[in-house]
């Protein structure tokens, strides 16, 4: 069978909220990556695949070593594997290059399958409002900063530290009310509109938001978010004519 098929998938924030239930959503999302290598021509993972990661030069966090083999076999079977870092796990260096093959992009992007032009980023800071989180961000990324960390916080305190953080601060986190807000309040739906007017795409799609939707930007264009791997277990399939979002329920055969 030839492999055609694009997948999307984003946020499962592996880690929280605490090993045991991380472990078990970590197993159904390897199922679905298991389900998906059969046609998969490329996948692309849209951020906060962590709830929370940082990389020194010779430390990566301890756990999630059955999703980055599964990623690195995904790889060495000729699948291409994307990721988009998200604002959970920014402080992604070349971990995911080096060792898993994995290409990694920080700003929205754009792409074109089978004709279509996709704009594609985690979604964190686009739009206008958040100017609380995008304040923090410009923090967090400041090279300073992320040096001070690395150098002076050892790694067992650095990696506790950050997921604490990650875990009880909205503002560091991002984190948005789950549910539609209307579009003069969703930001990302605003961004689009904007974006569209400097140049044609047929589909925006982000994750952040952990909340499936899709709306209609103009006649021939729309934005998806794919939602998340904690309570949707949404992801989106692009079969060479259109993208539909759908949810993981599992399967018996994988």
């Amino acid at each position: 069978m030839p492999k055609t098929k694009i997948y999307f998938a984003s946020d499962q924030h592996f880690g929280i909220p605490d090993d045991t239930k991380s472990r078990a959503r970590e197993k159904k999302f390897i199922q679905w990556l298991n389900h998906v290598e059969k046609d998969a021509s490329e996948i692309f993972l849209l951020g906060d695949l962590f709830d929370f990661w940082f990389e020194y030069k010779r430390v990566v966090p301890k756990g999630f070593v059955r999703v980055l083999g599964k990623l690195a076999l995904l790889v060495d079977k000729g699948i291409k594997v994307r990721f988009f870092v998200g604002n959970h796990d920014q402080w992604i260096k070349d971990y995911f290059t080096a060792e898993l093959g994995i290409k990694t992009y920080r700003k929205p992007e754009d792409f074109v399958r089978s004709n279509m032009r996709f704009h594609l980023a985690h979604g964190d800071g686009l739009g206008p409002g958040d100017h609380g989180y995008k304040r923090m961000k410009k923090i967090f990324n400041c090279a300073f900063a992320k040096w001070l960390f690395h150098w002076f916080i050892h790694p067992d305190l650095g990696i506790g530290l950050g997921r604490y953080i990650s875990k009880s601060n909205s503002p560091i986190s991002g984190q948005q009310v789950e549910e539609y807000l209307g579009e003069q309040k969703e930001w990302l739906v605003q961004y689009c509109r904007k974006k569209q007017l400097e140049a044609h795409r047929d589909y925006y799609i982000f994750g952040h938001r952990h909340l499936p939707l899709e709306i209609v930007i103009d006649q021939k264009s729309k934005y998806i978010n794919i939602g998340d791997w904690i309570t949707h277990f949404s992801y989106g399939e692009f079969d060479g004519e259109s993208l539909k979002l759908k949810f993981w329920k599992g399967n018996s055969n994988d």
